[in-house]
Parts: C-alpha cells; sequence; structure tokens
C-alpha cells in the first residue's frame, strides 16, 4: 500500500488539473483496503474522501483537502466457463480498455463497442458507461464491493439498478461501498450490434463482421472525433444526453424541423447534448483557457492553465443557453469535486 501527503493529482485526472491532495493511498489488495478502512488515518478522513479510477470523469475545482483512494487491484480470473460464455472476475484497478483488448483477444463477445473508453474497471461498473448502442450493464453479472467498515457484500446486476449513466453506487450508496472487484459474463457468439453512426459502414467495409474490426472502427472513430487527453485535457463526454418526453420532443420538431433523436420507450427519447451545444453556437468557442471542442461539440477541453472553475462556468453558460431556446436541461456526467 502507497501512502502520500499532499501528493500531486495532474497524473490522475484528464482534465490535467494541476491540484493536489491532502493524502493519497493506493491499495493492491482487498486485504490492504480493509487494513487501511480500519486505520485512524481513515477514521481522520472518513468524512472527506473520494476514491477514483483513471479520473477521466472528474473534475477539480481546486486542490482537495481530503483522502483521495485509489484501487491497484489488476487480477483477472475465469471464474466460470461454459459452451456460451465465460465469467470474467476483474480487479477494479484494472485498466478498461485493456480488458477490451483481453476480451477481443480471447474470442469474447460484449464489450467490443466499448473500446478506447478511458478509465478503468471500477468505475465502469458506477458509471455504466456506454457507446454505441451499448452499456456495460448488458454484460455485467454482479459486483464485489466492500463497505467502510470492511464488509463485504456481492451485489447482483439487479441490485445494482442500473440505468443510463446511472447506478445505485451513484444515487443511494454513493460514498458507502468501495467496489473491488467486477464479474462479467462475455459470450462466445457474438451478436454485433453496428447501428449507431457510420459504424457498420466501417466495419463492413473489412468484410464480415468480427471482434477485431468492430474494436478497430470504434477506436478509429473515437480518435477522428475526440481529443487525446495527454495532448489536450478533457474528460470525454461532459455532458449526458437529456431524455424528455416525446411530447415535448414534438413540439420541439415542430419548431426545429432537424433535431434528432432516438427512442427510449414509448414516451420519451433521448436527444444528444453535442447536437444541441453546437446548435445554440457553442461548439469550438472559449470561455478563458476552457474551450468546446471543435470536432465534438459533447467535449469540454482545458486549452492550457485553466482551473475547474472556469470549465464548471463553460458548462453552467451552454446549459443556460440550451434551456433559454430549446427548454430543455442538460447535466454534467463529469463529477465535480469541491
Amino acid at each position: 500500500m502507497q501512502q502520500y501527503t499532499n501528493y500531486p493529482l495532474l497524473q490522475h485526472n484528464t482534465f490535467q488539473m494541476d491540484v493536489r491532495a491532502a493524502l493519497y493511498v493506493e491499495y493492491n489488495s482487498v486485504d490492504e483496503l480493509c487494513q487501511f478502512l480500519s486505520s485512524t488515518d481513515f477514521e481522520h478522513h472518513r468524512n472527506r474522501f473520494i476514491h477514483i479510477g483513471a479520473g477521466s470523469n472528474l473534475l477539480f475545482a481546486g486542490d482537495y483537502n481530503g483522502l483521495v483512494l485509489h484501487s491497484a487491484i489488476h487480477d483477472l480470473e475465469v471464474v466460470e466457463d461454459t459452451s456460451e460464455y465465460q465469467l470474467l472476475r476483474v480487479g477494479s484497478g484494472y485498466v478498461w480498455d485493456d480488458l477490451v483488448a483481453y476480451c477481443v483477444d480471447h474470442k469474447l463477445a460484449g464489450i467490443e463497442n466499448l473500446s478506447a473508453i478511458p478509465g478503468e474497471v471500477g468505475a465502469s461498473a458506477v458509471q455504466n458507461i456506454g457507446a454505441y448502442g451499448v452499456e456495460v450493464c448488458d454484460v455485467i453479472d454482479r459486483v464485489e464491493a466492500i463497505d467502510l467498515q470492511g464488509t463485504p457484500r456481492i451485489f447482483t446486476k439487479e441490485e445494482c439498478q442500473y440505468g443510463y449513466r446511472d447506478s445505485i453506487f451513484k444515487r443511494e450508496l454513493r460514498g458507502k461501498y468501495i467496489i473491488t472487484h467486477v464479474v462479467y459474463r462475455l459470450m462466445k457468439s457474438p451478436a454485433f450490434k453496428l447501428g449507431y453512426g457510420d459504424l457498420r459502414a466501417r466495419v463492413e467495409a473489412e468484410g464480415d463482421p468480427t471482434l477485431d474490426a468492430v474494436r478497430k472502427a470504434v477506436t478509429a472513430i473515437r480518435d477522428s472525433k475526440l481529443p487525446n487527453p495527454k495532448e489536450l485535457g478533457n474528460a470525454g463526454s461532459f455532458f449526458t444526453n437529456p431524455v424528455i418526453p416525446r411530447e415535448q420532443y414534438d413540439t420541439l420538431k415542430s419548431k426545429f424541423p432537424d433535431i434528432p433523436s432516438y427512442p427510449i420507450d414509448e414516451t420519451h427519447v433521448k436527444v444528444p447534448a453535442g447536437w444541441l451545444i453546437e446548435h445554440v453556437g457553442w461548439k469550438g468557442r472559449a470561455l478563458g483557457h476552457a474551450a468546446v471542442h471543435d470536432r465534438q461539440a459533447l467535449v469540454l477541453v482545458n486549452k492550457g492553465g485553466a482551473t475547474g472553475a472556469e470549465i464548471m462556468q463553460l458548462a453552467h453558460r451552454i446549459s443556460q443557453d440550451i434551456y433559454a431556446q430549446y427548454g430543455i436541461r442538460i447535466v454534467p456526467e463529469v463529477n465535480y469535486i469541491q
């Protein structure tokens, strides 16, 4: 277990915020985590701590006067193997895209559409990451966690209460459990989902669909649209796509005929936040050192030297303008750490 005071977090957040944590602790096993949770250091910071993954979905407003926890549990094991599927038990600190690569290499289907998403396994189960018609909850079998007293608990998929970019770990159980492992059910016979954007055309241009072709196509699409956080600080998609009543959408459609949507259920549709941002004129614009990316309006970027407050102010201005024009409220997917 590694433990540091006044620890720089520049390498632990993809927005490249040059901030520090009063205490930073990285553990390598469940036993080490439990040991720390029973320590006086944790007791001192019990009311002021966060658990981070790769820092790809958070924004620090400034130095964090508390405890930052990080998992370095990197194990992966097959816990069940049948003719139809494998169950993989994966440590929370395992890099998400490394897991996708492992599954594609081993002909295990289900998460190839989630290629090139930054972050780690533990965060995937909290955020219910999704892309190109797939959400990670589609393949989660169960989640292993520890409460703050060190008591283990296994959550079934149903108990995780997954929704669009949502889970019980973001709501009722926020800050009450620490995920240590996630068990995924990966299929041996792929059921390709190629309906989003130009994914099908890109994949079929290479011949019959394969897991490797889907992974390469998704990675290429993301690379063409999304800036590399090592070169331009960002957290990927900054806002969630708003879900609105179909009746409201029909009214907007009569006024804005080109407004797109994706069906959610019989009474709700999802409207792309990126389209809304672009059509209120924010794509490519800056506010101080913070800006909206010029190729993907859903991405806010740190042009260099931006503070968390600047990026938050930009997000607020965008939200205000969208509500004023469309009557739709968009909310950050990124977690503000203040």
